[in-house]
């Protein structure tokens, strides 16, 4: 489980400076009882198409910390946009929860910023907002695990990219079917299987030796 304990490390530090100090611990609070599913997969994807094997001291982990918080930035705001806590109930608590929610979002953001992954985790939070609009006038419940899907599928992105590798479609496309019945858990994520799939399908559509572009990515 040395992820798990690495891209919780990374999330931690990367919101270490936030005060006063109860709006840091709310945020260490949220994060220790968090799944770290969208933060190991990056790992994961990382590890399984890099030859030699990614350092996680080498930057890898904090992208795992960006698209982790990203996702806990957004699965709050969606949290607060269902439950609608300012109408039934504690409105300052959550006052305090929609600005972790927007600490969170920055930070993974920061994160990304100069990674290959900057472009894809803009459009997460895209359609998340896209969604969620729709969630709130068409009761459209297919919509739930939308952010799901596209942060399984950022996590991918951020990983092959750290191995230099371009994410395919293919690659894509699997990504989104591991987040169909919601995060999976750390230890499935760990599992060989997926470490295998990952790397199959992540050669596929490359660049050949001649200098021949695959399809471009979507």
């Amino acid at each position: 489980m040395e992820e798990v304990a690495a891209v919780r490390r990374a999330a931690l530090a990367a919101v270490d400076d936030v005060e006063p100090d109860r709006l840091h611990e709310r945020i260490d609070a949220r994060l220790d009882d968090a799944s770290l599913a969208p933060g190991v997969l990056t790992l994961v994807s990382a590890g399984a198409t890099s030859d030699p094997p990614v350092d996680l001291a080498d930057g890898v982990a904090d992208r795992a910390a960006g698209v982790q918080l990203i996702y806990e930035g957004l699965s709050l705001t969606r949290q607060l946009a269902r439950d609608d806590p300012w109408v039934s109930g504690d409105r300052d608590t959550a006052d305090l929860d929609i600005l972790i929610a927007d600490i969170l979002v920055s930070r993974g953001f920061y994160l990304l910023a100069r990674t290959e992954a900057a472009d894809a985790a803009v459009a997460v939070v895209r359609s998340f907002g896209h969604d969620q609009t729709v969630r709130q006038t068409t009761d459209d419940e297919s919509l739930d695990t939308a952010l799901e899907t596209d942060i399984l599928e950022l996590a991918v992105v951020a990983g092959v990219t750290a191995a230099g590798i371009r994410p395919t479609p293919t690659l894509r496309e699997y990504a989104t079917e591991l987040a169909v019945d919601g995060l999976p858990s750390n230890a499935d994520l760990l599992g060989e299987e997926v470490a295998d799939a990952l790397r199959a399908r992540a050669g596929a559509e490359q660049p050949t030796g001649d200098g021949t572009e695959a399809a471009a990515d979507h």
